[in-house]
Parts: structure tokens; C-alpha cells; sequence
């Protein structure tokens, strides 16, 4: 699939799994996040679960850790994508959980990357890559799809039926653009109207009302298109597997 989405500014995220003996780990960084999980388990069962939070947006994150912990332990791998919880824990380490047990047993690490454009003219274009191969993108316009037609006219909380009719791994690929694309409206949100945690939908684990209300914004947002870092390239040294 050629690229539809040139280097124009936007949001940029970044997802890397490491498959190992024993365990496998996945990160993500993007503008607001970087945070890494790794799944340890003896070929079937997740025996340990370890989780990082290296940048998060309230001071209520790191108690997530230990959630997730609590929510994957003991869990067959093959039983991670339907365990559910997923409001309970921080969305975004649930979601580096699921991604590194569907890949706990590829012989080769794996990257996705993913750019949402600012809007154009009031057209933003999404797109996401594998191992540097486009294989999925789309263009909204006004929370609705415009491109590809077969999509045009859904909103992105609207994708279920469609997401349903594909193949695993393309089922992967649009979960992951589609909940990237959602972040990417951070971007065009001035920050003091989104640092009121209790004004929130109790969807994740720093959203719940007994946290919500004293959550506070913390986390140091990036911009990557600013210089020649991008996302990740601070975990090399950090990584356990």
C-alpha cells in the first residue's frame, strides 16, 4: 500500500514488541506517553507481568502498574485479548499487554508505527506502518471518515462491525490506528481543558471516581517533529529482553 500520509506534522506513535524465551516485551511512546510491559510465562501462562510508566499524563499512572499486574497474572496467553478489565487498568498498558501475547511466540521483533496529520483544511490524514509497510490508512474529516470508501461517513467509535470482518492481524492494525487517531486529538485541545480528571468518562484506571478526583496533570508532552528523535529511541538502553 503506498503511503498517503507524507512527513506533514501530526501525532506520532511508536509500538515495538521483542519476542525472547520466556517472555516478551512491548513499548510505546508518543507525544504524552512512553511506557513499556513485559510478559514473562513458561509457554503458556503469564507468570509475571512487569510494567514501566517512563512518561504518563497524571500523577495517578503509576498505580496502574500494579493493576495490571493483578489483571494478567496467572492468564493463559492465549486468553489475554479476552480478559477483559481493560477499564479498570491504565488503556494503554492493557493495550501493551495484548500486543505482546498476541506476539509472544514471532521469531523477530516487530515495530508500528503510526502518524496522524494535523488537520489540512480540515482533513486529517491517519496512517499506519509495519516494519516500515503502510497497511492501513484512512483521512477524517470533522470525527468522520472520508477515505477509504468502503469507511466514509463512520466515526471512529462506530468501527466495531467493520473491525469484526478482518483477519486478526488486520483487526491489530485498525485497533491500534483507531485508538491512536482518538489520542491525536490531544493535540488540537489547549491543555487546561484537558486536566480536569473528573471530567472524564470513567474509561481507565486514572478515570475511576475514587481517582479521578485527585488526579493531577504531570506528564511532559513531545513533539516529534521537532529535531531527529523519535519515538522509542530512548528505550534502547532500557530494554530488558
Amino acid at each position: 500500500m503506498k503511503s498517503c500520509a507524507p512527513a506533514l506534522p501530526g501525532f506520532r506513535r511508536r509500538f515495538r514488541v521483542t519476542p525472547a524465551p520466556g517472555q516478551v516485551r512491548s513499548e510505546v511512546e508518543d507525544d504524552f506517553h512512553c511506557m513499556s510491559v513485559v510478559l514473562h510465562h513458561d509457554g503458556k501462562t503469564i507468570n509475571t507481568v512487569d510494567a514501566d510508566l517512563m512518561r504518563a499524563p497524571w500523577s495517578t499512572c503509576p498505580g496502574a502498574t500494579l493493576q495490571l499486574q493483578q489483571t494478567f497474572t496467572g492468564v493463559a496467553l492465549d486468553a489475554v485479548a479476552t480478559r477483559g478489565d481493560k477499564a479498570a487498568n491504565c488503556t494503554h498498558l492493557h493495550d501493551l499487554a495484548q500486543l505482546a501475547a498476541a506476539h509472544a511466540f514471532d521469531t523477530q521483533p516487530m515495530i508500528y508505527d503510526v502518524l496522524v496529520t494535523d488537520a489540512v483544511d480540515g482533513l486529517r490524514r491517519a496512517e499506519l506502518r509495519r516494519d516500515g509497510e503502510v497497511v492501513l490508512s484512512w483521512a477524517e474529516a470533522s470525527f468522520r471518515i472520508v477515505e477509504p470508501a468502503e469507511l466514509a461517513g463512520m466515526t471512529l467509535d462506530k468501527l466495531r462491525p467493520w473491525m469484526d470482518t478482518l483477519s486478526a492481524p488486520q483487526q491489530e492494525a485498525a485497533r491500534l490506528l483507531r485508538w491512536a487517531n482518538m489520542i491525536a486529538n490531544g493535540r488540537r485541545i489547549p491543555i487546561g481543558h484537558q486536566s480536569d480528571a473528573s471530567r472524564m468518562p470513567p474509561n481507565c484506571y486514572t478515570f475511576q471516581p475514587e481517582r479521578a478526583v485527585i488526579a493531577r496533570r504531570v506528564g511532559v508532552i513531545r513533539d516529534f517533529n521537532q529535531g531527529k528523535a523519535q519515538p522509542l529511541d530512548g528505550m534502547l538502553l532500557n530494554s530488558r529482553v
